[in-house]
């Protein structure tokens, strides 16, 4: 064996990419005879926000079930902050934060006194880069509760106990933060203020995060990234921006010219603009340029998987002169 191929043979493997905090390939999962999953292949790294959607059925809660170490895969590969959640212990459960859909227990605490007992399981697992857990009156106020720090919980309004369901959630400082429909019941003031604190946790904490959401205006304003799971699979993920473009390319130019209405479709809107401008002028109005939006790309894709037609845009031109 020659000096090179000793070195090769002796070598240790890479080190694990500690950046990674999701990594999932080829996930199955099959209930008797219906399979559910069907090889679902996802990646994050620290300080992701992730938005996973998709249509009711389509795999996203045995998905996330699974993540948590609530539920054991037919088959695949899954590491959860570098572990298998079928195998994690307390130590990497504290790691985690689950925010649920609702939470029903525990009417009788006041909030302080709530948090702060929650709190207390998270303490030996305090870190020198993550001091857990979070100091309440902070985690109070992060959440907009300090007015409510002594209310019992039974008396919180909807969107308070809103609030409430997301301070438990993060009151361990979790790395990794899974939230399910997390601004139902807000009123737009603290919907605004839940997705600041999404950012915080993002940018400052490092925090991963990953959404689960049937709102699609507020998986556009969060995520770096979308995927979108249908019929048990991932058919498309990347940015909003990403998958408009990859449903229509096209930008759609709408406008008014003497009192009659036209619509254009062109992959060179600056370009197209500029002609029309420079030879109607004046006489334009009513000017609109429109991309597709994750609406848009989110329901051609599932339409697609689900009819197996694809919708892609074909260019349309209504009223036009010429060229124009």
């Amino acid at each position: 064996m020659t000096a090179v191929e000793l070195a090769g043979a002796t070598r240790a493997p890479d080190p694990p990419d500690s950046d990674v905090v999701l990594d999932v390939r080829d996930l199955r999962m099959r209930y008797g005879t219906v399979d559910v999953l069907h090889g679902v292949d996802l990646t994050a790294r620290r300080g992701e926000v992730l938005a996973l959607l998709g249509p009711n059925g389509a795999g996203k809660t045995t998905t996330i079930e699974i993540l948590e170490g609530f539920r054991l895969p037919s088959a695949g590969a899954v590491q959860v902050l570098g572990t298998d959640p079928a195998r994690g212990d307390e130590r990497w459960r504290a790691r985690l934060g689950v925010v649920l859909q609702s939470w029903r227990d525990h009417g009788k605490w006041r909030v302080r006194e709530l948090l702060r007992h929650l709190g207390d399981f998270y303490a030996p697992y305090s870190t020198d880069r993550i001091p857990r857990p979070w100091p309440v009156d902070d985690l109070l106020a992060t959440v907009g509760l300090t007015a409510h720090a002594d209310t019992r919980v039974a008396r919180l309004s909807g969107g308070q106990r809103r609030r409430l369901d997301v301070a438990v959630g993060i009151v361990g400082r979790p790395e990794l933060l899974f939230l399910d429909e997390p601004t139902v019941g807000f009123d737009p003031a603290a919907r605004r203020e839940f997705h600041e604190l999404v950012h915080r946790l993002a940018d400052l904490d490092e925090t991963t995060i990953l959404l689960t959401t049937h709102d699609l205006a507020e998986a556009e304003k969060l995520a770096d990234r979308i995927l979108i799971l249908a019929g048990g699979r991932i058919i498309a993920e990347g940015s909003p921006d990403q998958l408009a473009r990859r449903v229509a390319g096209d930008a759609e130019v709408r406008w008014t010219r003497d009192g009659e209405r036209y619509v254009h479709a062109t992959a060179d809107a600056t370009g197209f603009l500029r002609d029309l401008l420079r030879e109607h002028g004046d006489r334009v109005r009513e000017l609109e340029v429109r991309r597709a939006s994750l609406e848009d790309a989110y329901l051609a894709l599932v339409h697609e998987e689900e009819t197996g037609i694809r919708t892609g845009r074909a260019e349309r031109v209504w009223q036009q002169e010429g060229n124009r």
